[in-house]
């Protein structure tokens, strides 16, 4: 048996929209990803997918589930094999427990190891940014670079004191293990010795997708090296997996419909202070492979800005070849060089938004532009030597781009500045021709599904919103002396589910922990009779109350029923003592 806890490592490791998108061509649609559904034929688009809840459900046919439940189907694999394809391709080893069930103490204890480390960096946080408001230098020196209150509290900056262990101030025992584990502390093991990571730096707290502080990136005051120093990689933190500012931008970059790299923190907050809100940064390294994943789930289009220099144009073709194999035909990718004596941060300043914008949509690389200039340069393209190493650079990089247009039109313009037909250049790069895009096989309805989806009662629809908003659960509280079966049953045991994990499960995580459970085919049943009006992403505050409203109509139906249920056996066979006082309970209840 696979441990229920490493399950929910590999769903948060594996992204959804990787694992359809490569067996069925994805378009994003608004928050979430379409297509149309491989499980049934149809012409227009009602499968969709959601990046933040790692789900997919068709509205026509109903299938619904996480990546693991996707291979399953669509692949035929076994949910064994599906975990273990899963585990494979982030690299990570599946455990077994040997047939047993597995130890509920051991999943709480590494459950618990998790919530301190989290609680131990945001408590780092808070202690940072409490000592900005003593720390009359740190702040002279932000005031200098133009931040404003409201843009230090919305990326949440700090100031670490100077010092060796200013954390210990708020930490008891100093060191501790999670001071340790989560790269706050290091340990000079030559002297045994313990001190903080970070001292007398302006700190720039790094945010995962979800808001948790996960590390921190700080600046020095000033011109001591290093300039910048991050959190080293963690239980918590892997700098090639995330992206500064994300989380504090997400609502600038849905408006503006776009994203903006840069290479710098101070970049980011520093346009965000000029109303440029959707910048990024990578955390102290190069644009990885899966830094562009996560740049193409937010937005289609992507704008990269270097600094002109030599650093910064090597930075730029270094995310270029690494977002090669991610590339799709309906994603943009563009460069902008900002001139070699400014970098985004002074651009802005010097020149202000509306420039610094202009310059961006206007100014920047398309992708394909900026290849073949990069690829061009120092060669001369009016001899046959030039041409044949372009040709012999181009064509390892043109075979890792798997978006079928872009790549045909890229090598139809390496065949247009080399001269060679596009037949024989293929035959050179030693590839075929595009092959004329094959339908997938499609699968019929079956008869069960093929009917008008029939209509949600109140507590199927409570269900199905508490499988999109866990954190809901926190409204559902059905005292004990219920009778609770079928749907009713299904939804208490939910709640009391989410309840017991912490942070709240998404949805994809319940659905595994539901797997081969008997509220497993309730579950499926509500999916498979939702409408494609309804959506996969998080309610309003004015659903979370209509969800509390349905809570206690839900109350008063059960205490109703079982008030009914037991007047009934009164009239016909009397009660037990336990029953009389259970039914004035209900009553009482009822009446309040």
């Amino acid at each position: 048996m696979i441990p229920s806890d490493f399950i929910d490592e590999l769903l948060a490791k594996v992204d959804i929209v990787d694992i359809i998108d490569e067996r069925v061509p994805l378009k994003k649609g608004g928050a979430n990803y379409m297509a149309c559904c491989p499980f049934h034929k149809e012409k227009s688009p009602s499968f969709s997918v959601s990046p933040s809840k790692q789900f997919y459900h068709c509205f026509g046919c109903g299938a619904h589930g996480s990546a693991i439940g996707f291979l399953m189907e669509y692949q035929g694999l076994g949910f064994t094999e599906a975990v273990q394809h899963l585990a494979d391709r982030v690299g990570m080893v599946v455990p077994r427990t040997g047939g047993r069930v597995e130890n509920h103490e051991q999943r709480a204890e590494r459950k618990k190891k998790q919530q301190t480390l989290e609680e131990t960096m945001q408590a780092c946080a808070d202690f940072y940014q409490g000592r900005l408001k003593t720390a009359p230098e740190a702040q002279q020196y932000l005031a200098n670079r133009g931040l404003n209150a409201e843009i230090i509290a919305h990326y949440g900056l700090g100031y670490a004191p100077d010092g060796w262990q200013p954390l210990a101030q708020v930490f008891r025992p100093y060191p501790s293990t999670p001071l340790v584990d989560s790269g706050q502390v290091i340990h000079n093991e030559e002297q045994n010795r313990y001190y903080d990571r970070f001292r007398h730096r302006i700190m720039f707290p790094i945010r995962d997708t979800k808001g948790q502080v996960i590390g921190f990136g700080g600046r020095v005051l000033d011109d001591s090296k290093p300039k910048y120093l991050n959190s080293p990689d963690t239980p918590l933190f892997d700098k090639g997996r995330n992206l500064y500012g994300l989380y504090e931008g997400r609502a600038a970059i849905k408006e503006a419909g776009r994203i903006l790299v840069v290479e710098g923190y101070m970049d980011v907050v520093a346009l965000a202070q000029f109303g440029i809100g959707y910048g990024v940064a990578s955390l102290g390294t190069s644009t990885t492979a899966d830094h562009v994943k996560m740049l193409m789930r937010q937005t289609d289009s992507i704008y990269f800005c270097f600094d002109g220099d030599g650093a910064g144009r090597k930075a730029a073709w270094r995310a270029l070849e690494n977002a090669l194999p991610q590339l799709k035909d309906d994603k943009s990718l563009h460069f902008l060089f900002l001139p070699e004596e400014h970098d985004p941060d002074s651009y802005v300043r010097a020149f202000g938004k509306n420039q610094f914008e202009d310059a961006l949509l206007h100014q920047s690389k398309p992708l394909s532009e900026y290849f073949w200039e990069h690829l061009s340069d120092g060669l001369n393209l009016n001899t046959q030597e030039g041409k044949a190493e372009l040709v012999k650079t181009a064509s390892p990089l043109l075979a890792q781009i798997a978006a079928p247009a872009l790549a045909f039109l890229l090598k139809q313009r390496l065949s247009d500045l080399v001269g060679i037909d596009p037949a024989n250049l293929a035959q050179l790069l030693g590839q075929e021709a595009p092959k004329r895009h094959v339908r997938q096989k499609s699968y019929k309805l079956p008869l069960a599904t093929a009917k008008q989806p029939a209509m949600l009662t109140l507590v199927q629809r409570q269900i199905r919103s508490l499988l999109i908003n866990p954190d809901w659960a926190a409204y559902i509280d059905l005292p004990e002396y219920l009778a609770l079966e079928g749907d009713f049953a299904c939804l208490a045991n939910l709640a009391e589910m989410i309840k017991s994990h912490q942070p709240p499960p998404s949805a994809a995580q319940i659905l595994e922990y539901m797997r081969g459970s008997p509220y497993r085919a309730v579950l499926d049943g509500i999916f498979q009779s939702a409408h494609a009006a309804d959506e996969l992403e998080d309610g309003s505050e004015e659903d979370c109350e209509n969800f509390k409203i349905g809570m206690k109509k839900l109350l008063n139906e059960l205490k109703y029923s079982q008030i009914e249920a037991l007047k009934q056996k009164s009239a016909e066979t009397g009660l037990n003592d336990y029953e009389k006082k259970l039914l004035v309970s209900l009553l009482m209840s009822k009446a309040s």
